[in-house]
């Protein structure tokens, strides 16, 4: 029976899925998070590396593998919040429907601060957004980390990315993971490779997976320099992108990721993951 992947396939997920080739026995497509949690639930695919926050929401259902994750210890450049006024004047503030796990980042972060602006579904740059007459706007994936740069670049030699300014011509940028760090001092993990508890992946898909991250953080300047030809964006930034991620699923994730389901959904089903690779061997 061929197993059926869904794979989020945004530049950060570059240096596991670029050079993946996957067994024969299981096929892949791609789309934006929410189709591909979708998908998942549905079981149109088997598994996919969905929002955290729809794993949290399904912990009863779901497993994680259990060393794999989309994460970042503070900046991750691309779920932006766009605003021009202070976050705590912000009146109305226009989400992406690309993705449930910024959304529910965005809602943990303001009731945290005890803010209740309007958040109103709307599709557009962040610029347009405001221009419409939104305050504040949610961007996320490629095109935030594009729009990102637009505001605070272009970069100078002598500028490094980390002491890039997040305000310019009457925009500031609030980088959501960094401000989950500035809360927690957790990492944030955004996205986990889950199936279906009873139908989980076959080894070869695994293995497959581990050899191709193996070879994408080896060879980062190489998919670096390929992605940012993609996105218009200067090589350099688009490496700093991809070296700031978390790709493992290690302890400290696992605690901000914990973190994350108690304040997003209280009450929720415990988060399975499935044994860790040798943990087998170890056992015996």
């Amino acid at each position: 029976m061929t197993y059926r992947a869904g794979w989020i396939h945004y530049t950060n997920v570059a240096p596991i899925l670029d050079s993946l080739v996957l067994p024969p026995d299981v096929t892949a497509i791609t789309g934006v998070p929410t189709e591909m949690n979708d998908a998942l639930l549905s079981r149109r695919v088997d598994i996919a590396n969905i929002s955290a926050v729809e794993f949290i929401r399904h912990a009863a259902v779901l497993e994680a593998l259990p060393d794999f994750s989309v994460a970042v210890l503070g900046p991750v450049y691309s779920v932006n919040l766009f605003h021009t006024r202070p976050l705590a004047a912000l009146e109305r503030v226009a989400l992406t429907s690309q993705s449930a796990m910024s959304v529910a980042l965005l809602e943990v972060l303001l009731r945290g601060q005890g803010l209740s602006p309007v958040l109103e579904r709307a599709e557009g740059t962040a610029e347009e957004l405001l221009a419409a007459g939104f305050d504040g706007v949610l961007r996320i994936g490629d095109s935030a980390l594009r729009e990102w740069y637009g505001v605070v670049g272009p970069l100078t030699p002598e500028t490094t990315m980390t002491s890039l300014p997040h305000t310019a011509r009457g925009i500031t940028v609030t980088d959501l993971a960094e401000a989950w760090f500035e809360r927690t001092g957790h990492p944030f993990v955004f996205a986990v490779w889950a199936y279906h508890r009873d139908n989980p992946p076959p080894a070869a898909l695994i293995q497959a997976m581990r050899e191709a991250r193996r070879e994408g953080i080896g060879h980062l300047a190489e998919v670096a320099a390929r992605h940012a030809r993609k996105l218009g964006l200067p090589e350099r930034v688009v490496q700093h992108y991809l070296w700031n991620f978390r790709y493992h699923l290690e302890a400290p994730d696992r605690l901000g990721l914990a973190e994350f389901a108690q304040l997003s959904v209280p009450g929720h089903a415990p988060l399975r993951f499935g044994p860790r690779p040798g943990a087998a061997a170890a056992s015996r």
